[in-house]
């Protein structure tokens, strides 16, 4: 089995649900804190990758003042710059991201990590 990660804010009640459910499952993840240890374009990118989402909006926290600032839900602005938004600014990152391999999930819901443990 290879090895788990979390993409993990310890302040987020989910995050924290997310991380104890693995727990739960007999599985110590690797624990990124992405926001002491944020995350390089090519870490953020192969995450959106492994994520198998339509859009990197999925894996963005839209409602964030930050998001709205940089003016980020325009259409015109593509997906490295989004990519590159949430690298310069982590606060942007759905949180959690459980990662497994060559798949990921967000843990909102915590269980929706299930599919891929």
């Amino acid at each position: 089995m290879s090895q788990v990660t979390i993409i993990h804010n310890p302040r987020c009640s989910k995050s924290r649900q997310t991380l104890a459910l693995l727990e739960e499952n007999g599985i110590t993840p690797n624990v990124i804190e992405y926001l002491k240890t944020p995350l390089s374009l090519d870490e953020i990118t192969s995450v959106f990758k492994k994520l198998n989402v339509e859009s990197v909006r999925h894996m963005m926290r839209t409602k964030e003042t930050e998001y709205k600032e940089a003016k980020l839900m325009d259409a015109d602005v593509d997906d490295h710059a989004l990519l590159q938004a949430m690298v310069t600014t982590p606060k942007l990152i759905e949180r959690p991201i459980v990662i497994n391999g060559d798949h990921a999930r967000i843990g909102r819901p915590p269980e929706n990590v299930l599919e891929i443990i």
